[in-house]
């Protein structure tokens, strides 16, 4: 059994490999779950957030450069070197984009940059000899452009992957727990049980989910976390119903009834014999709901009651800049709707990668 069981998983991993849009989607996830976990080391502006606001160059064009003058803070941060890494660097210094500077001895004078062809104030400050606090300047590029908040777009970008990649497992994660419970009882015990379960999960089907969601965030606050599990409560559904099904159709088979003569609990016979034999759906399944997660919680940033401000989110850039789509300056918001699109659709390409490849009729 132990033998057959190996040579099923290795016959699926030939057919998974033989699938080149299964597996280039397989190459693309790991890619942006790793941009998504250190996206602080790869982002250009690595403050938390990426919230650093500069209102003169707002809406640049991608490519644009600027001198950029920092003016060191006497604020000391505590900070460790993991925080930096995964939360951002707590940044106290200012930062101003100039168009021009000079230094004459001890005298540092600079004009602050101004869009359309005005001119910025011109302001000086007195340089302190071998002072670590004395301005520093620095050529700066955009290569995504800025935001409507002069803020770097392309570190925004990164920064927002970490919302729509994280929030699929943790949706995923919560769904599978209360799905595979509820559809183990209603189909292993089947009578009341069965009837009671079917019954709220009629009743869950019911509601739109986009309602439903924005029902569970409104009770439990609106934030990071709140969204992430209104969520994964709200897709639990699809695997209870499959789960259920999967048990009613192998529970009267031989293995199940050979457990049973031997004594062992309901608990194990679930657990040890039936679900790691119904797995190959439940997976499929998971891969669907990965998509369907990142597009909720999306929508839910556009409607303003996902993640919440200053945290980067793809589907709020998308309703901080859909309106720049008539105003000359459509990649504001069609850049972050490309990375949602390419990032379900890799999630729908694996998905039915693994169930060509779990599909054992083929």
């Amino acid at each position: 059994m132990s033998s057959q069981s190996h040579s099923l998983k290795q016959l699926a991993l030939q057919k998974f490999k033989k699938n080149f849009w299964g597996v280039f989607s397989l190459y693309f996830i790991i890619l942006v779950g790793l941009i998504s976990l250190f996206a602080y080391v790869i982002a250009p502006d690595n403050s938390q957030f990426a919230n650093q606001m500069h209102l003169s160059i707002h809406s640049k064009k991608p490519g644009f450069k600027v001198d950029m003058l920092t003016i060191p803070s006497k604020l000391k941060t505590n900070q460790g070197f993991m925080d930096k890494i995964f939360f951002g660097k707590k940044n106290y210094d200012t930062e101003i984009p100039v168009s021009f500077y000079s230094v004459d001895n001890t005298i540092f004078s600079y004009t602050e940059y101004a869009s359309d062809g005005l001119k910025g104030a011109e302001k000086s400050i007195v340089l302190i000899p071998e002072y670590k606090f004395n301005p520093t300047v620095k050529n700066k590029t955009f290569y995504f452009g800025t935001d409507k908040y002069g803020r770097d777009f392309l570190s925004r970008i990164l920064i927002g992957a970490r919302i729509s990649f994280f929030i699929g497992f943790v949706a995923v994660f919560i769904s599978l727990i209360i799905g595979i419970f509820m559809g183990s009882i209603a189909g292993y015990f089947g009578g009341k049980a069965d009837a009671v379960i079917m019954w709220i999960i009629n009743v869950t089907w019911s509601i739109p989910t986009l309602l439903l969601v924005i029902a569970i965030t409104l009770a439990l606050g609106k934030g990071f976390w709140q969204v992430f599990i209104a969520v994964g409560l709200t897709m639990w559904v699809e695997v209870a119903r499959v789960v259920r099904g999967q048990i009613m159709s192998v529970k009267e088979m031989q293995y199940v009834t050979a457990a049973k003569a031997l004594g062992y609990n309901d608990y194990r016979i679930i657990t040890k014999h039936i679900l790691p034999n119904i797995m190959a759906p439940v997976i499929v399944i998971s891969a669907a709901n990965f998509a369907a997660a990142i597009l909720i919680e999306s929508g839910l940033s556009f409607l303003g009651i996902g993640a919440q401000p200053p945290m980067s989110s793809w589907g709020a850039m998308i309703k901080d800049h859909y309106n720049y789509i008539i105003l000359g300056k459509p990649y504001l918001a069609l850049i972050p709707g490309l990375c949602i699109m390419s990032l379900v659709m890799a999630f729908m390409l694996i998905g039915n990668a693994l169930r060509d490849a779990l599909d054992v009729k083929n």
